[in-house]
């Protein structure tokens, strides 16, 4: 509360340009409707989702300097910061004012009236232990007794004090002076002093799932625990913990939190911005003629998607030989032509959508514009093609949305757009520390060999990043201008192409994009033999053919390529087309289910005419051949029933006989009732084998056994026994209510449960997991089968059993 109303203070003293700029940093704050107070924009401002969201988008800088913040407590001093974070004069210091500038802009922090530092409150839950500190020694001894502090008081040989609030006051007096904790350490044992320094430097590095249930503690823990140098959380399973004063002392006054307000340097070249344009528009025309062909083979033969969701690697292989495409385009077109609405999920298949048929009609520059838009704002890295366990990775999976993913492009964006004029990387690898400068919080993949590797190779294919530098249409990208953006690419794309130039060796060249009438008249009389700046079809006998089969006529087809052709038809293509239009169609094939002939043409007439026999679908081929559509035996029972006499006829053309055949029973006789004295021996030699039945053995099977199911409170008016189980089933969709009570029970009591987990791609794997931390709508645990930690999406979980 007391940090609302500072807030609502601090917003009341900005001016209006000031606010304004609040307003566009945090938009999601200023949405409609729009706020009537200041006090309702502070409410806002400070909620969690919104807070949430505005920290993934501060450079390392600032960053570093709310974490600073964090670790002190606000409210605290400017000076106090300043010297926390070694920024006290010079450079550094007006550094940090722009930092503080970023965070206040944010409305993360902002100043009060004296001066002090405040944050909001949602803020310092970002990092579990900022700078590696822990909690301060008064919030770590808030359940100590008053004989737990005089005890401690007594060991550093300080005087306690009479009540419990003046011991622990005394304490963390003493705590808070560095050169008292100093001289305490510098007489502690070997053991104790290397433990406490190594904690303390150290802290930061330590792994997030300790496995020490039920071994010895270190030694010289027991003099630090003695002393308050370590305490033990007695409400936290884990190791004894270090006090933020204890730690800072041990680190020396010349120690700093980490501050680098200057990004990383790189190599750089010069470069012209007519160069940087070129190369753009470059690799914009070639990445479009393939994104064209790619969804030019998905018209044509739209891909199935696999049964756990998506387009497989089989598929995606498909898809690039018939576009002459690598998996990197198909995958970027396929990802934001879905995006932007272009194709659409139909059944088993990903089809293109309505919106397809309109995209085809338009220019270069408009279509690349709107793929370009819908790259900027993707959920995830498109070309991301392997998971951290190294397998393959489906295309429109439908994962989870990935706000690293995104903020990794905008850091491109940013960090190209900080290079000096004129100048422009050697190597585009080395942009990657300096994308991590703009957005620590973005995510590279396990894929990448270099820091977003992926990411940077993507605005390579796609020209926003050219010759080491940020193009135009990067410029444009950034600033999120979609007008300005699509106006950019009309003008560095050319039109479409509507004329083909055809040669005698019956190829049809086109330079360019070519317009989407000239590319559907050559795919229909033509195979495409090359993409990209030029496009190469090649005419061939079986082309042609195809373009008769879909009802084409010799005439139209000759009419319609002298249309587009830059110059008159070359002979050998006429030859070509006549040729084969000649030989089409000499042999005709006609469906039929059975076939009547016979020796006089006047009764198969008579049959064709018959009225009674119209069902049958007969029609003459030959004065002595009929074909029918319905199988032999309608036939026959048609024909007999209008009272001719046919007979039928064997594959190999002998007269078939019809036998009747009696029936008989298949299932066997059981055996008599009685048995001879033979059998007798038989089965009382059986039994005398069988086990013998055991009461006890039997109970105890009943009472392993599983109990009937739970009625699930979805189904009916029982409560969820835990708010966890409320949460599980919220996310775990495909987990029944045992397996969820199960998986509840042991998020709360800390214990491994074994989980039947479906990955993306679809394995299938079974994990055994411990240390579980729910964070909807994930899971969060120590994976034994990699040994490492992962994180696990609810609702893939299709299975729990017990650990």
């Amino acid at each position: 509360m007391k940090s609302r109303s500072t807030l609502a203070t601090w917003l009341d003293s900005l001016g209006s340009s000031r606010l304004a700029r609040v307003l566009v940093a945090r938009e999601d704050a200023a949405s409609p409707p729009a706020p009537r107070s200041t006090g309702e924009l502070a409410d806002r401002l400070q909620r969690p989702g919104s807070v949430a969201l505005a920290v993934p988008r501060l450079a390392l800088p600032p960053l570093q300097v709310a974490e600073a913040l964090a670790a002190l407590g606000a409210p605290a001093s400017r000076d106090a910061l300043a010297a926390l974070l070694g920024a006290t004069d010079g450079e550094a210091s007006r550094e940090l004012d722009a930092a503080l500038e970023v965070l206040a802009v944010h409305a993360l922090v902002w100043p009060d009236g004296a001066g002090a530092l405040h944050m909001a409150a949602p803020l310092p839950q970002a990092w579990d232990a900022p700078l590696g500190l822990d909690a301060s020694l008064k919030r770590l001894l808030a359940g100590a007794t008053s004989d737990e502090l005089r005890g401690l008081l007594v060991a550093l040989g300080v005087k306690p004090p009479g009540t419990r609030q003046q011991r622990l006051v005394a304490l963390v007096e003493h705590h808070s002076d560095p050169e008292q904790i100093a001289a305490v350490v510098a007489k502690a044992p070997a053991a104790a002093r290397k433990l406490l320094e190594r904690r303390a430097e150290g802290a930061r590095k330590q792994p997030r799932f300790v496995m020490s249930g039920g071994s010895a503690p270190e030694p010289g823990t027991q003099w630090a625990l003695d002393r308050g140098l370590l305490i033990q959380d007695r409400h936290r399973y884990g190791p004894a913990r270090m006090p933020a004063e204890v730690a800072l002392a041990l680190r020396g006054p010349d120690w700093h939190a980490p501050f680098e307000p200057v990004p990383p340097s790189v190599r750089l070249g010069p470069v012209t911005p007519a160069e940087v344009e070129h190369e753009a528009s470059a690799a914009a025309g070639a990445f479009l003629a393939r994104a064209v062909s790619v969804l030019s083979a998905c018209a044509a033969t739209p891909p199935t998607r696999l049964k756990s969701g998506g387009i497989g690697t089989r598929e995606l292989s498909r898809i690039g030989k018939a576009a002459q495409a690598d998996d990197a385009v198909v995958r970027i077109t396929l990802e934001t032509a879905y995006a932007a609405g272009l194709l659409a999920r139909d059944g088993d298949c990903v089809a293109p959508a309505d919106a397809y048929d309109a995209w085809a009609e338009q220019e270069p520059g408009e279509q690349f514009a709107v793929l370009l838009q819908a790259w900027r704002n993707l959920p995830l890295t498109p070309t991301q093609a392997r998971d951290e366990d190294n397998k393959a990775l489906p295309v429109l999976a439908g994962a989870p949305p990935c706000n690293g993913c995104t903020q990794a492009r905008h850091g491109l964006l940013g960090a190209a757009a900080q290079l000096p004029a004129g100048q422009g990387l050697t190597l585009a690898s080395e942009l990657g520390p300096r994308i991590a400068w703009h957005r620590p919080l973005a995510d590279s993949l396990p894929q990448d060999g270099t820091a977003f590797a992926s990411v940077i190779r993507e605005a390579e294919l796609l020209g926003v990043l050219a010759r080491g530098a940020l193009s135009p249409l990067g410029v444009r990208l950034r600033t999120d201008d979609p007008q300005e953006l699509s106006a950019l690419c009309r003008r560095l794309l050319p039109t479409a192409t509507a004329e083909a130039r055809i040669g005698a060796d019956l190829t049809a060249v086109v330079t360019g994009t070519p317009s989407a009438r000239l590319a559907a008249l050559l795919d229909s009389v033509a195979d495409r033999e090359t993409s990209g700046t030029a496009s190469v079809w090649r005419f061939s006998g079986g082309s042609v053919r195809r373009a008769l089969d879909a009802g084409r006529v010799p005439g139209d087809i000759t009419a319609d390529l002298t249309a587009v052709a830059a110059g008159p038809l070359p002979q050998t293509l006429g030859y070509l087309i006549t040729d084969t239009a000649r030989a089409h169609g000499r042999v005709r094939i006609a469906p039929a289910a059975c076939v009547i002939h016979g020796d006089e043409p006047a009764l198969l007439a008579e049959l064709a005419a018959h009225r009674g026999l119209a069902k049958l679908g007969l029609r003459q081929l030959a004065p002595t051949v009929l074909v029918s559509r319905s199988p032999i035996d309608t036939t026959l029972t048609a024909l007999r029933a209008q009272g001719y006499a046919p007979v039928a006829e064997t594959a190999e053309g002998t007269v078939r006989i019809d036998r009747a055949r009696p029936r008989r029973a298949t299932t066997p006789v059981p055996p008599p009732r009685g048995t001879s004295a033979r059998d007798g021996g038989r089965i009382a030699a059986a039994r005398a084998k069988a086990p013998a039945f055991d009461p006890k053995a039997l109970a105890t099977r009943l009472l392993a056994a599983p109990t009937a199911p739970v009625p699930a409170p979805s189904d009916g008016d029982v409560p969820f026994a835990t708010d966890t189980e409320e949460t599980v089933a919220g996310w775990a969709k495909n987990l029944p209510y045992s397996d969820i009570r199960q998986l509840a029970h042991a998020v709360d009591a800390g214990q491994a449960v074994t989980v039947e987990y479906v990955a993306t791609s679809g394995n299938r794997t079974v994990r055994a997991l411990s240390h579980l931390v729910l964070d909807p709508p994930y899971l969060e645990a120590w994976c034994h089968l990699r040994g490492a930690e992962r994180v696990f999406t609810l609702s893939r979980i299709h299975g729990v059993m017990p650990g």
